[in-house]
């Protein structure tokens, strides 16, 4: 099957009107009726059930549909970051990370390699589930990750970037939004969002908080449905400081406990390059040149 014949799947499933998607597709309706015909030899079952009443997508089609359409969207992402990379880049720095925030200074350190005629591209890769598997299958070159989260993975090599804080985030019209510092007992009588993927570090803290203070909880999927609740005043929530995207939407108040949580950058052992030794040396200047940043 060729990608013509992907294309043509994909109109007639949005259409269902040989028509109607051979117009769209500027070519003639037999020639449609024939490449499908063609397609549905290839892989055996029908795609399309043509009846008196119109085209309908048969239970098969409509499985094999929705798995077209994901390898169309990759085959043509892959082709799009080709054709970058081929005009004007001589190499491809791809690195990991769960969210934009993670690496706050990464676009001034993009804006530096960029200077100039260098030749190198930067291409982050954001998904907070697959980042670590990404890496690991050799599909990133640097990955950021929690130390503790991959302390016992072999073939890496691990590099210090900062020590994530505790911060309790509130509405700006909240109370505690107006101290400088939260201590436990401020959350008496307050409704706290815990779970979700919090990090080892920060669900021991969220447990103290429980045993320890009259407070409310609930579990959360993860950190927006956190924020979204603290946006409808109905919860805080304890979160790292390098979630914090320095939008200023949300209050972040320093917490007062002793758990913090190490983050460091990743490479593969294997690679010497010295492009990849410079990129994550110059992300870690960056947070060494901004010791009162806050994360």
């Amino acid at each position: 099957m060729n990608t013509k014949q992907i294309d043509y799947i994909l109109e007639l499933a949005q259409t269902l009107n040989f028509n109607r998607a051979a117009e769209n597709l500027y070519i003639s309706q037999p020639t449609l009726t024939y490449q499908i015909h063609a397609a549905e030899e290839e892989i055996g079952f029908i795609i399309f059930d043509r009846s008196g009443k119109g085209t309908n997508i048969t239970p098969a089609g409509q499985q094999f549909v929705a798995s077209l359409r994901s390898i169309r969207a990759e085959l043509r992402k892959a082709i799009e970051q080709g054709q970058n990379f081929s005009t004007k880049y001589r190499e491809n720095i791809q690195i990991a990370l769960p969210v934009r925030s993670a690496l706050y200074f990464l676009p001034q350190v993009i804006q530096e390699i960029s200077k100039g005629d260098s030749g190198i591209l930067v291409t982050p890769f954001f998904d907070s589930n697959h980042i670590l598997d990404s890496f690991l299958q050799g599909e990133q070159d640097v990955l950021f990750a929690i130390q503790d989260e991959i302390r016992h993975i072999p073939n890496i090599q691990v590099h210090p970037l900062y020590d994530s804080k505790i911060y309790l985030v509130a509405r700006h019209d909240d109370p505690l939004a107006q101290k400088s510092r939260i201590e436990p007992e401020d959350l008496a009588g307050r409704t706290l969002m815990v779970g979700g993927p919090s990090p080892i570090p920060l669900r021991q803290v969220q447990q103290r908080m429980i045993e320890t203070q009259p407070i409310d909880y609930f579990n959360s999927d993860d950190h927006d449905t956190s924020l979204t609740n603290v946006a409808a005043n109905r919860a805080l929530v304890l979160s790292p400081g390098f979630l914090n995207d320095h939008t200023n939407e949300f209050a972040w108040i320093p917490f007062d406990c002793e758990e913090t949580i190490p983050c460091v950058l990743c490479t593969h052992a294997s690679d010497h390059r010295a492009i990849i030794h410079n990129f994550v040396q110059m992300i870690q200047k960056m947070y060494e040149d901004h010791p009162d940043f806050a994360v």
